[in-house]
Order: structure tokens, then sequence, then C-alpha cells
């Protein structure tokens, strides 16, 4: 998730600033493989600041913020489902029958609803909270796998290129040439395939997030920093995502006001497209080379089968396999001398 970032600081503003220092001073040049590992350094450095900057950000300002939120929508629940119940009985007057079934439906649901906030919800944030309060131990060990996670990334990220060439030299020894050429291509396009779409990915949803959270604020709608996480991180769904994340936040501001949930889903509906049109494509390209019903079928399969983890991650693991299956048949046919619809190529027999 850093090499991303790394590479990004090194090649558009460490790597200029390398090239230029050796253009204005020429006897650096011969320093030129040291000023590189100090690149290496400086960018690894900036992206840890950048990485625990956001941690601490996102526990310091976004967590409390969640837990506030839902402490806040448990406590006035029965107001909320009132206002719901209000306006449905002012939207349909003239139809007592449909009034009285939707105003049914309204009590039974918000009844199993309340339970579920008061009697599910609050009492595992609560442990949750008491947990990270109370369980030193827990959370020691937790700061120690963090603190081993970030060494280990460090020496990943500053030998990255070492351990690339270690790998290399361990497939050509054990495999021939062409296999081993082959592999490499392999695990080129893996790298290419995730690496473009977990990073773009992430990247698109930060952005859709924060514009959502920038809307919301404006509108003055309830809960702005619940609603823009549920958002952000249901849009890493590729295709179900921004109806996942829609349909809850839409929920939540129909019981505090109703007329502003209708302009939540017109807000959701242009930024979403936004998304899939403008700012999605820029970002990720064609990252996967996947046709919609590929995509949907990865996202069904895979998160039927590994749940969320499965939505966010089969795109790409099916994209790899599309492509390995594709070039795999296609090698076939051409040893057979055959066409795409398996007809004889011209001057095959």
């Amino acid at each position: 998730l850093m090499c991303p970032l790394v590479n990004a600081i090194e090649h558009f503003a460490l790597y200029p600033a390398r090239d230029w220092l050796i253009s204005q001073k020429p006897s650096l040049q011969k320093k030129k493989k040291q000023l590189t590992s100090y690149c290496r350094g400086i960018s690894i450095v900036l992206t840890l600041c950048f990485v625990l900057f956001l941690v601490y950000g996102f526990f310091r300002v976004v967590i409390p913020q969640i837990i506030g939120s839902i402490q806040s929508i448990a406590g006035q629940f029965p107001s909320y489902v009132k206002n719901v119940s209000n306006w449905a009985e002012k939207l349909l007057a003239d139809n007592p029958d449909i009034e009285t079934t939707v105003s049914d439906l309204i009590d039974h649901y918000s009844t199993d609803l309340e339970n579920f906030l008061n009697k599910t919800m609050m009492p595992q944030i609560n442990a949750i909270v008491k947990t990270v309060s109370l369980s030193m131990l827990s959370f020691a060990k937790a700061v120690w796998n963090l603190v081993i996670g970030l060494i280990i990334s460090i020496y990943l990220l500053a030998s990255k290129e070492r351990f690339v060439s270690q790998g290399k030299k361990l497939l050509y020894a054990f495999w021939d040439t062409r296999q081993a050429n082959v592999i490499m291509e392999d695990f080129r396009l893996i790298d290419s395939t995730f690496g473009g779409f977990i990073s773009g990915k992430i990247l698109d949803s930060a952005i859709i997030g924060v514009l959502c959270f920038v809307v919301v604020s404006i509108m003055k709608m309830p809960y702005p920093m619940l609603i823009s996480v549920i958002v952000g991180v249901t849009n890493i769904i590729p295709f179900f995502g921004p109806f996942i994340g829609a349909v809850p936040c839409a929920l939540l501001i129909l019981m505090v006001n109703p007329m502003q949930c209708l302009y939540f889903i017109i807000f959701i509906w242009i930024l979403q497209q936004f998304d899939g049109n403008i700012l999605g494509p820029k970002i990720l390209g064609d990252s996967t080379g996947l046709s919609a019903i590929w995509v949907l079928v990865s996202i069904v399969v895979c998160g039927g089968l590994f749940g969320f983890p499965g939505m966010v991650l089969g795109v790409p693991t099916f994209a790899v396999l599309y492509a390995l299956v594709r070039d795999w048949v296609n090698k076939r046919l051409a040893l057979k001398r055959l066409d795409g619809n398996g007809r004889p190529l011209d001057g095959a027999p």
C-alpha cells in the first residue's frame, strides 16, 4: 500500500531534484548512486509520516465522531421514528389503506431496529471502547505489532529492487529461460493489475468521501462524518459499492428529515455519475481490462465466498485469471493455427 506513494515521491519530486543538482554540479555525477539511496530514504520517511498522520487523524477525529453519531442515533431513535410516521401520515392522508400498511411496517421494523441499536450495537461499541481503554495488554500488543510491521515495511521499501533481483535469480536458476520469462510476465501482470486497482480505488474512494463530507456539511445534513465514511468505504467495492453505501445513509437521513433524504439521493446520484464517468476512469483507467458482466460475476462470486474482502479483491483477482486463461487459449489456438472462431487461419492446412 505504501509502495506507490514511495514511487510517486521519488519519480515526481526527488529524482528530478537529484538530476537538477547533478546538472548544476557535475562533480556529483560520481555520487549519483549515493544520492539515489538518499532519495529512497527521504521518500520512505515522508511516506511513513503521511501514513501515520492519516492513522492519527482517523483515530483522533473520525472514530470519536462516528461513535458519537451512533450513540446519538440510538438516543434519539424514538423521535426519528415519530418524524417518519408523521411524514408518512401527511404524504398518505388521501390513501388510508396504504397509510395503515406503511404505519404498521414502520412500527414493526422500527422496533426491531431500535432493539438492534440498543441491545446489540451499543453494547458492542461500549465493549470496544472499554476494551481499548482498559486492556493495556491488548493495547501494548497492538502497538508492538504496528511497530514491527512498520520496521518490516521500511526494510522492504528500502531494498525492494534487491529482493526482486534475488527472486529473478531463483526463478532463472530453477526453470529454463522460456518458462522463466513466462512466469515473469505473469508476475508483472499481477503486480500491475493489483497495484493499479488497489491504489487507484483507495485514492478514488478517499476523494469521493471528502467530497461527500464537504457537500453534506454545506447542505447541513445530519451526521456528515458517519455518512461520508460509509460512502467512502463502500465506494471501494466496484459496481455495488455506491448502492450499498447510499441505502443506509439515505435511511438514516430519512429518519431525521425526509425532505433532506430526497436531496441526499439526488446528490449521491450526481456524485456517482461524476465518479463513474470522470474521476474513476481518470484515476483507474483500464486497470482490469474486464467488461461489465465479468466485473459483476467476480463481485457476486468472490463476495459470496469471502465477504467484503472478496468484493474488494475479487475484481483484480478475476482480471488476472481472465488474462491468464485468455493468453493460454490464444496460444493453444495459435499452435493449432485456428482463429478465435475455430476456423483455420489463411494458409493453414
